[in-house]
This record gives C-alpha cells, sequence and structure tokens, in this order.
C-alpha cells in the first residue's frame, strides 16, 4: 500500500488568517479543504474506543458539522465499511475526507480547524501523513478582532477583557509547541508574512506540503463566496455549544473574499488605549517578544 499524500492541518488561535490560508490552499488544483470539521478527535476516539464501522459514521453524521460537506450517508457508511469492521481512527477521518475530496473533484484533502491547535499529538498519533501548519498572528491583533466581534459569535467561551485573550492566545500557543516536539511535521507562518508576501509563503507552504505551487492561490478570494457557501446553515445547539445562524457563521469571514489587507497588519497601534496595549502585554508581553512582536506598551 503505497504511503498517503501529506494531508495538511491548518491550525492557530482564532481570528489569525486560517480561513485565509484555507481558501488559499484549497483554491488549488489537488487539495480540497472543507470549512471547519471539529469532528476529526470524535472519530478518533470513537475508534480507539473499538467503534464499528456503522458506529463510527453514525459519530460523523450525528455530528452538527456533518451537514457542511454535503455528503451522502449512504456512501459515507459504505466507504467506512470498506475500511474494515472496526477501522482504526486514521481510516475513519481517511474515509470521509477522501469522499470530500472526490466530490470536489479533488485527489487530495487537508483541515482548516483552529482549535485541532490543542490536539496536534492525538491527531499525528493517528495520522502519520498530517502536517500541521501553524498560522500565528500578532495578539493584539488577534484581540482587537475577537471583541469586535457580537458577543456571541466570540469563538472563545466568554472573552470579555483584552487580558483574558492574551492569556488564551498566550496559553494556546504555548500547548501547540509543546506538542509539536511529539509529531514529525509542523511548521509555522506568520500571518503578517502572509499577507506581506502571499506569493513567497505560499511556495514554503506547498513545498512543505509536497504539493506543487499554483499561481491560482493568489487569487482565492474571488471564489470564496462560493467556497463559504458550504456554511451557509445554521447550525443547532448541542449540549454546551450554542445555536448558530448561518448568518451568525458566515459574517466573521467577510474579509476573505476580498485581496489580503495589508492595513490590518498591526492594527493595534492605531486602535487599541495604552492601556489596552499594558494589559495585553502584561499577560502575553514575552510570548510576543518570542515571538519576534515588538512590544509597545509601558514598561
Amino acid at each position: 500500500m503505497s504511503a498517503a499524500a501529506p494531508a495538511p492541518f491548518i491550525v492557530g488561535v482564532p481570528r489569525s488568517g486560517t480561513t485565509m490560508l484555507r481558501l488559499m490552499l484549497d483554491a488549488h488544483s489537488e487539495l480540497a479543504i472543507p470549512p471547519e470539521t471539529y469532528f476529526v478527535t470524535n472519530l478518533i476516539e470513537a475508534a480507539d474506543g473499538g467503534a464499528t464501522a456503522d458506529q463510527l459514521a453514525t459519530v460523523l453524521v450525528e455530528h452538527r458539522r456533518w451537514g457542511d460537506l454535503g455528503l451522502d450517508e449512504a456512501e459515507l457508511r459504505e466507504r467506512m465499511r470498506a475500511r474494515g469492521e472496526r477501522p482504526s481512527g486514521g481510516d475513519a477521518v481517511r474515509a470521509a475526507f477522501e469522499l470530500y475530496a472526490e466530490a470536489q473533484g479533488k485527489p487530495r484533502w487537508g483541515d482548516k480547524t483552529p482549535a485541532y491547535l490543542t490536539n496536534i499529538r492525538e491527531i499525528g498519533a493517528a495520522l502519520p501523513e498530517a502536517r500541521f501548519v501553524h498560522l500565528i498572528r500578532d495578539g493584539r491583533d488577534v484581540a482587537l478582532s475577537i471583541l469586535a466581534m457580537p458577543e456571541r459569535d466570540r469563538p472563545m467561551r466568554n472573552p470579555d477583557s483584552i487580558g483574558v485573550v492574551a492569556t488564551r492566545w498566550r496559553r494556546r500557543i504555548e500547548r501547540a509547541r509543546r506538542q509539536a516536539e511529539d509529531v514529525s511535521h509542523y511548521t509555522e507562518v506568520r500571518y503578517e508574512e502572509l499577507v506581506s508576501d502571499p506569493e513567497g509563503i505560499l511556495r514554503g507552504v506547498c513545498e512543505f506540503l509536497d504539493l506543487p505551487f499554483e499561481e491560482v492561490m493568489l487569487e482565492s478570494h474571488e471564489g470564496a463566496r462560493r467556497r463559504l457557501e458550504e456554511m451557509n446553515r445554521d447550525l443547532a445547539g448541542r449540549g454546551e455549544l450554542p445555536a448558530q445562524p448561518a448568518s451568525g457563521r458566515l459574517a466573521p469571514h467577510a474579509l476573505a473574499a476580498e485581496a489580503p489587507r495589508r492595513e490590518r497588519i498591526a492594527a493595534w497601534r492605531n486602535e487599541m488605549s495604552p492601556e489596552q496595549v499594558s494589559e495585553f502585554e502584561a499577560e502575553a508581553g514575552e510570548m510576543l517578544r518570542e515571538l519576534g512582536y515588538e512590544p509597545g506598551g509601558a514598561p
């Protein structure tokens, strides 16, 4: 059996540009990346618990993100059974994503779910072909972007202050970097460099993924609205997860339909008060410096 093609997993703290990178890579003629999934770890954990092929299919079709994929349930079940009576977590994930890629007319697949930032070790163990692309953005701009969103749509639970976002930004990056030590393929990309030099950065990412560079990736924003239509559906509430109307899912990605905007780099300099900058840097100043971002608050 031939080795599986490298599968990109785009991760990062929310509002770090992961949707932009997803659309750039998805524009490639060989690669299909669906909207955020959140079910990969569910499949891996169910398989580790001894779930049958049909039970694994049920885990997926009962997940509230299943409808985003636009796939046929009967076909999914057939693919799962073809992997054996009790597929591994990796095989269950492959069955779903390969079916999605085929529906898009492409031979390879990837994932973009920012939250998998904290599941790098688990996913890497189940999928040796996983190649993690960690997109990092200046945390002060991340904080501005999160707190500008309507409260119900914010991607972090109850992020009601600059200091809370700073702490979570720092901790998630620290956790990702610790887990990255246990996987074979991990790279970091700066949002600011992707926006300033998209071709140069995409060439590097393509090399990391064993994927030939294609110019069409630089025009991904032109087809963004069509690709984001997969998310134009309401999400029902489930457990602690609140219901999300389609409009609330699409609104945070509005800028994806525009060419990368350099003016969003270091927007914090003009839009944060000195007190807010100091509050952020009190919680995450060391991480800013470690990543090469210039501190701007009071000593």
